[in-house]
């Protein structure tokens, strides 16, 4: 969701895929910032990127490890594809390991992986949530929909974490908003 929110607010044209199929909150937000909402039960990546690409950035955040290879294969030439999700367990799947190679060698295509930020990161975060307020007056206040009022309720914030809700962002108020 804050990828999608970075990138439209940079004005490029943003296709969101995810599992769960509209109508629903986070395809309501996905497309209440202007950008194309597409559930990957009724349409495969290939199908995306041959309707909607090729994909010039790629921004995987699912968890679900089989996507990268398939994100791979549909990448556009001097594409990105940016890793952010950490998977557990042992998945295995068999992947067409040459033609991936070849099309990333070819195709002059990056795959990289990120999990830190350094301060000026989160700065910049801190002025792409007020420009989207801005842009996007409420955005923001349906995106935040679990908050835990203060760093004593922590236990609060790990139940809603691991419950089986299904909270977009959940956030632990330090302070009164406002």
């Amino acid at each position: 969701m804050l990828a999608t929110l970075v990138l439209r607010l940079r004005g490029l044209d943003v296709v969101t895929l995810a599992l769960q199929e509209p109508p629903y909150l986070n395809s309501d937000l996905v497309e209440a910032i202007g950008a194309r909402y597409l559930s990957t039960r009724s349409m495969s990546l290939a199908d995306a990127s041959a309707k909607y690409g090729p994909f010039d950035l790629m921004f995987e955040a699912t968890g679900f490890s089989p996507l990268v290879f398939e994100a791979m294969g549909v990448l556009g030439k001097n594409g990105v594809l940016v890793l952010s999700s950490v998977t557990g367990g042992d998945r295995k799947v068999e992947v067409p390991a040459d033609t991936l190679n070849l099309g990333f060698v070819l195709g002059n295509k990056v795959m990289v992986g990120t999990v830190n930020a350094a301060r000026e990161h989160y700065e910049a975060a801190a002025r792409d949530l007020a420009m989207a307020e801005s842009q996007y007056p409420g955005w923001l206040s349906r995106l935040l929909t679990h908050p835990v009022k203060g760093l004593d309720n922590y236990q609060q914030a790990f139940e809603l974490l691991t419950g089986g809700g299904r909270p977009i962002k959940i956030f632990v108020e330090v302070a009164p908003l406002g």
